[in-house]
């Protein structure tokens, strides 16, 4: 799907993917520490995380060997090659310790790509799973959108359908499960009306 559209998914993705930015903002990463994004498409977010924590070691995932090329693009436009390690891996299942030399992450973060992965509930296991102590999984996608307009809602999701995205409403009550199975803390919020979700899992340190 992405053989042809990475090369204007950020031009034509920023009118849609709300939040991305003030997600970033809200990582709070503590100095020195690592980010690591699942489903990190054309780099954008890493190559934003990166600038943002000028300490941190940021590393990229994601199962597209198309996107994965132009991630890499980004990050060397960006200069930020030393700082940024990209690996293609299935994010139901992968092996950090192999990819990156690491095991855990101070924070995950998932932006847009659960809503396009069917077996979203096991890449947020996943991710939980690779939690370090005191470690944050932020996740944002597009949410139930109950505050928005019904036509609006019928016109974005016709459109989200198109690109293979299905909404995941059921998003914060799967957080909470993973959560309460791992004995980790857990919180949601709705944006803009619904539009989208942001959650959070705080593994206790």
């Amino acid at each position: 799907m992405y053989r042809h559209q990475r090369h204007i998914y950020d031009a034509s993705r920023k009118f849609y993917l709300l939040g991305r930015d003030a997600l970033i903002a809200d990582l709070a990463l503590p100095a020195g520490g690592s980010v690591l994004e699942i489903g990190c498409g054309t780099g954008r977010n890493l190559v934003r995380i990166a600038k943002t924590y000028p300490e941190a070691a940021c590393y990229g995932l994601d199962v597209s060997a198309a996107m994965l090329e132009t991630a890499a693009a980004s990050v060397t436009r960006a200069s930020l090659c030393d700082r940024i390690r990209l690996a293609q891996a299935d994010a139901t299942g992968f092996d950090a310790e192999t990819l990156f030399g690491r095991a855990a992450f101070d924070r995950i973060v998932i932006s847009y790509a659960l809503s396009m992965i069917p077996p979203w509930q096991a890449v947020l296991r996943e991710a939980a799973e690779h939690l370090a102590p005191g470690g944050a999984l932020h996740v944002l996608d597009f949410g139930d959108q109950a505050g928005l307009p019904a036509p609006f809602r019928a016109v974005l999701n016709r459109w989200l359908a198109a690109f293979s995205v299905m909404p995941r409403p059921a998003l914060p009550a799967v957080m909470g499960e993973i959560a309460a199975s791992l004995r980790f803390h857990t919180q949601a919020r709705q944006r803009f009306a619904g539009y989208a979700i942001h959650g959070v899992i705080e593994r206790v340190a």
